[in-house]
């Protein structure tokens, strides 16, 4: 129900929200990897101060910070990285990492051997109320847009982050689909962001 606009920018974005560039995580926080000991892809991080007033009911915490990981790159492109499908993706295939403590954050960077950035430019986000709890695009919270047929996998979820597609960076979902980052709503209530999922919906 937060609807995210994300847009180049040439200002620094460390420690601010961002979507793709490098995560600035806790110390004490590695960047997640999966099964092949690869680093998972970073998708975005959201500072909760910037969507306090968007979240009446309190759905989300209001401070503190949330980064989402996922082993997508197969989606950007990369025909060689693993395709996970259609459907509930297994555990280790993505991570949600919630601190309501940012006062000390490192940035982790990630190139390749001959210096070229590894990962997709930064870009900036702002966000604003959604129109509807189906919309389609980039958004937090709500219902996944892709509902009809879904309807009891859904039930009791929440849609913390929903990623469409987009041609600038070449990443799509089979033929018109979405991720989703769903929770069980009392887990979300309860801020047990280790409950998630991440379904792939697919027309």
């Amino acid at each position: 129900m937060i609807k995210i606009n994300i847009q180049p920018t040439q200002d620094s974005l460390v420690g601010q929200s961002h979507w793709w560039g490098f995560p600035d995580l806790p110390v004490d926080v590695e960047w997640p990897e999966n099964e092949e000991g690869n680093l998972l892809t970073f998708i975005c991080q959201v500072r909760l101060e910037e969507i306090a007033a968007l979240d009446p009911e309190g759905l989300l915490p209001h401070e503190g910070m949330m980064w989402f990981f996922a082993d997508m790159d197969y989606f950007l492109g990369d025909d060689e990285a693993p395709c996970h499908g259609m459907g509930e993706w297994e555990p280790g295939t993505y991570r949600v990492i919630y601190a309501k403590d940012t006062a000390q954050l490192q940035t982790h960077e990630y190139y390749w051997e001959d210096g070229a950035l590894a990962v997709l430019e930064a870009e900036g986000m702002t966000f604003e109320p959604s129109e509807s709890e189906e919309e389609f695009g980039f958004k937090l919270l709500g219902m996944p847009a892709m509902t009809e047929g879904y309807e009891n996998e859904n039930e009791g979820l929440v849609s913390l982050l929903q990623l469409d597609e987009e041609e600038r960076w070449t990443m799509r979902f089979f033929d018109c689909g979405t991720i989703n980052f769903m929770i069980p709503h009392e887990a979300l209530l309860k801020r047990r962001f280790d409950e998630c999922s991440l379904v792939l919906h697919s027309s």
